[in-house]
C-alpha cells in the first residue's frame, strides 16, 4: 500500500496504479512494456478503465488515447505529464510549430508588414541572408504580392523568411520557447529559432532546397487523405506512391507521380476515403526526390552548425534530436516522409507546454496539434493566418504568452 504524501491529497503513481488495474481487467499480470492492444480489453472494461482514471486523476485523457500509446507505461507517462501539467502554476510554456510551404499567398504578411516596425526589422534581416541567394527581394515579394512565391525555387525562401521574422519577434517580445517543431521548410526556420543554425547557413539552404527542386522535372504532386497512412497506400496499390507525411490520425500526405495520384485518387473515393491534391509542382519528401541530393549534398557540405540550445523535435525521425544538424540532416530530409505527428506527441508529452504557436505564412497545423494533444492538450493558435493578419493578431498572441509589446512599443496600432 503506498502511503500517502505529507502536506497535500494522496494521488496515485500513474503506472503502478495502472499496472495494478490493468492487471485486475485482463485478469493477468501486466507489465510497463505490455501493448495495449495485447492485454485483452474489451469495450466494457476500457469504458470502466476511462471511468477511474477519471475518478482517480481527473480529466486528463480521452478515450482514444489508450489506443495513441503503444503501451502501458506510455499511457502512463502521458497521464503523469497531463496531470504535471495540471498541477504546475500558471508559468506560461510555449512551444513553436513552424509550417512548410503551402501555396504561400502573395503579400501573405502584407498586414503585418504594414503595421509592426518589429516584424519589418525582423524580415529585413531575413531578406538580407537571403538575398545573395535567391537574386531578389523576399520582403518585396512579401509587401508587394506577384507570382514569385507559387514558383518552386521561391517557396521555401519566402516560407523560411516569414518563419524567421515571425519566430524572431516573438523572441524579441519576451518569448521563449520549450521547444520547437518544424514541418518541411519549416524545420531551417526552427533550427535557427533553436540555435543549431546561424541564420546565413540557414537562409543558404533554405534558398538552396527551392533551386533543387526547380532544377527537377514536373510530374510530380501531393495528395491529402483522410487515412491513417497503412489504410491509405492499401487503397492506392501504386508502387510509385509513398507517404511523403503523417500529420494527426487519419491525416496523411502522400507523394508520387501526377498519373499515379489521380489514380489512387479514384481507388481511394471507390472506398469511400475522402482525399485532396495539394498546389505543389512535385512529390516531396519521397524517393523521387532523391535526383536533388548529390547536388544538395556538394553546395552545402561546408554547412556548420551546433547542437540546439532549445529542444528541437526533428519530423525527419520523429523524437528530439540533440546532435547538430549538417548536411546529413538535410539531405535526409528531401526524402523522407514527415513524421510530424510523432514529433508533436512526443514534444507534448516531454515538454508539457502550455501553449504551441504555429508560425507560418497562414494556419495549416494547428488543427492537427488540437486532434493530438485532445481535450487536455495545451492551447494551440497561429500567429498569422495569411494576408488578412495583422497588428491585432500579432497583440493577441502576444498577450495570450503573457509578453510585453515587441521592441517596447515598436508595434504601431
Amino acid at each position: 500500500m503506498e502511503a500517502p504524501p505529507r502536506g497535500g491529497p494522496y494521488e496515485p503513481d500513474p503506472l503502478h496504479w495502472l499496472i495494478r488495474r490493468i492487471s485486475g481487467y485482463a485478469s493477468r499480470e501486466i507489465g510497463p512494456q505490455t501493448p495495449l492492444a495485447e492485454c485483452g480489453l474489451d469495450s466494457v472494461a476500457m469504458l470502466g478503465l476511462f471511468g477511474e482514471i477519471e475518478e482517480g486523476f481527473g480529466p486528463l485523457l480521452d478515450p482514444e488515447d489508450f489506443w495513441v500509446y503503444p503501451s502501458v507505461g506510455a499511457l502512463a507517462h502521458q497521464l503523469a505529464a497531463r496531470r504535471a501539467r495540471r498541477d504546475a502554476d500558471r508559468r506560461i510554456r510555449p512551444a513553436f510549430v513552424l509550417g512548410g510551404p503551402g501555396g504561400p499567398h502573395p503579400a501573405v504578411t502584407a498586414g503585418l508588414h504594414r503595421g509592426s516596425a518589429a516584424y519589418r526589422t525582423c524580415l529585413d534581416r531575413v531578406d538580407e541572408a537571403l538575398r545573395p541567394h535567391v537574386g531578389c527581394s523576399v520582403a518585396a515579394l512579401l509587401r508587394d504580392g506577384g507570382p514569385g512565391p507559387h514558383r518552386a525555387a521561391l517557396a521555401p525562401p519566402v516560407t523560411f523568411a516569414v518563419g524567421y521574422a515571425l519566430a524572431r519577434t516573438l523572441l524579441d517580445a519576451g518569448v521563449r520557447p520549450v521547444a520547437v517543431v518544424g514541418h518541411g521548410t519549416g524545420e531551417l526556420a526552427a533550427a535557427v529559432i533553436a540555435g543549431a543554425l546561424p541564420l546565413a547557413e540557414a537562409a543558404a539552404l533554405a534558398a538552396l532546397s527551392g533551386g533543387c527542386a526547380q532544377r527537377l522535372p514536373g510530374g510530380g504532386g501531393m495528395l491529402a487523405v483522410c487515412a491513417d497512412p497503412d489504410e491509405a497506400l492499401a487503397a492506392a496499390a501504386e508502387p510509385g506512391v509513398h507517404v511523403g507525411a503523417v500529420n494527426a490520425a487519419r491525416a496523411v500526405v502522400l507523394s508520387g507521380r501526377l498519373d499515379a495520384l489521380a489514380r489512387t485518387r479514384d481507388a481511394l473515393s471507390a472506398e469511400g476515403v475522402a482525399s485532396r491534391l495539394l498546389p505543389t509542382g512535385h512529390a516531396y519528401h519521397s524517393p523521387l526526390m532523391a535526383p536533388a541530393v548529390p547536388r544538395l549534398r556538394a553546395l552545402a557540405s561546408g554547412t556548420v552548425s551546433e547542437r540546439p540550445r532549445t529542444a528541437y523535435y526533428s519530423t525527419v525521425y520523429g523524437c528530439r534530436w540533440a546532435e547538430p544538424l549538417g548536411v546529413d540532416y538535410w539531405a535526409a530530409q528531401v526524402t523522407s516522409p514527415v513524421r510530424f505527428a510523432e514529433a508533436v506527441r512526443r514534444m507534448l508529452r516531454r515538454e508539457a507546454p502550455t501553449h504551441v504557436v504555429e508560425i507560418a505564412p497562414k494556419a495549416v497545423l494547428t488543427p492537427y496539434v488540437r486532434r493530438i494533444g485532445g481535450a487536455a492538450g495545451p492551447s494551440c493558435f497561429p500567429v498569422c493566418d495569411g494576408p488578412g493578419s495583422g497588428t491585432a493578431d500579432l497583440a493577441g498572441t502576444l498577450s495570450a504568452l503573457d509578453a510585453r509589446p515587441v521592441a517596447d512599443g515598436a508595434v504601431r496600432w
